[in-house]
């Protein structure tokens, strides 16, 4: 384990949550003084510019959504190197997640398990906070979700209400039908349940691309359809992937988190990923976000090479720290 692992690990007496809302909170009061972000910027970040879907990005890599779900810091991602944020995934509704303990590190597996369940302060409290704060000097993706409390026969409603709500701010918005913690969501991936909700979003959101978070646990058959839809209904492109169900490569040391309901991310997830960006990248020229199990540059290479455009880092930030955005972004130089 290394100096910035023993570290972040020792925070909030070893609660990973806690360590979480520590490390945002001081991010948070970091991004209120200009002046101590430009020894970070100096230090992290890389050009490496690209556009995608009509989006120019300084560097291809991304802060994935969940990691400050209400944008809490979002002066401090681009001096930490990150060419785009997504924050999220916001409900129409503030809601609270699922009860305690709700997230877990599986270090021998350079994982995490998380069953989180879009925890937010809702769409409106999101919009109030981009209103103050202004322009960011990188896009800004917003994932969308829809509320625990709203019947899914209402779900429609309740993501364009986030929509109208946010798609002033959002150089893209992120369409989270896979998450595995709210109850029945993934039916949402669904052929018709999926036509039926891009059909409305995409035409409230104008000119704002939409792009779809998919899960890695689709059958081809099932991602062939989705990638159907989506073609049909003009989306901008995919997210691939969100978390896990699986539980395959959980080494021995951490085979107890095993039993624990929720979404598991990171080194498990490397292989499933960038068979996911592989197969999309052959059935479509729609452009991919790959996002999962990318720890090491090598990783985000690799995916590119499956034909990702762009990648996003949670997990691997976790367990490498901001040194790995700024080598990824060096390496695709």
């Amino acid at each position: 384990m290394s100096g910035y692992q023993r570290l972040l690990f020792r925070i909030g007496g070893g609660d990973p949550e806690a360590a979480h809302e520590w490390t945002l909170r001081r991010l948070a009061a970091l991004s209120r003084h200009p002046a101590a972000l430009a020894p970070l910027r100096r230090r992290y970040a890389v050009a490496a510019p690209r556009t995608v879907f009509g989006v120019r990005f300084p560097n291809p890599v991304g802060l994935a959504a969940g990691m400050d779900k209400d944008g809490r810091a979002l002066p401090v991602w681009p001096a930490l190197g990150f060419g785009f944020i997504e924050v999220g995934t916001v409900t129409r509704h503030p809601q609270p997640g699922n009860p305690k303990p709700r997230l877990f590190r599986a270090p021998a597996s350079q994982a995490i398990v998380n069953r989180m369940g879009f925890n937010n302060a809702g769409a409106d409290a999101l919009a109030q906070r981009l209103a103050g704060l202004g322009p960011l000097p990188v896009p800004l993706g917003i994932s969308l979700g829809t509320s625990k409390a709203t019947p899914l026969d209402e779900a429609v409603e309740d993501y364009l209400y986030s929509l109208r709500a946010l798609r002033p701010y959002a150089d893209y918005v992120a369409v989270n039908v896979s998450s595995p913690n709210t109850p029945g969501l993934r039916t949402l991936q669904d052929r018709a349940a999926l036509d039926e909700l891009l059909g409305a979003l995409r035409t409230e959101a104008g000119t704002t691309p939409v792009l779809v978070k998919v899960a890695p646990d689709l059958t081809d058959h099932a991602l062939g359809e989705l990638l159907d839809v989506c073609t049909t209904r003009g989306v901008a492109g995919l997210i691939a992937t969100n978390t896990t169900l699986s539980r395959d490569g959980l080494v021995p040391a951490d085979a107890a988190l095993a039993a624990q309901a929720g979404g598991l991310s990171g080194r498990p997830l490397t292989e499933r990923a960038r068979e996911v960006v592989t197969f999309i990248a052959k059935r479509t020229e729609l452009p991919v976000i790959g996002v999962g199990g990318i720890l090491t540059p090598d990783d985000a290479l690799r995916l590119f090479d499956a034909g990702a455009s762009l990648v996003q880092l949670y997990t691997g930030l976790v367990y490498a720290g901001p040194g790995l955005v700024r080598a990824i972004s060096r390496a695709t130089r």
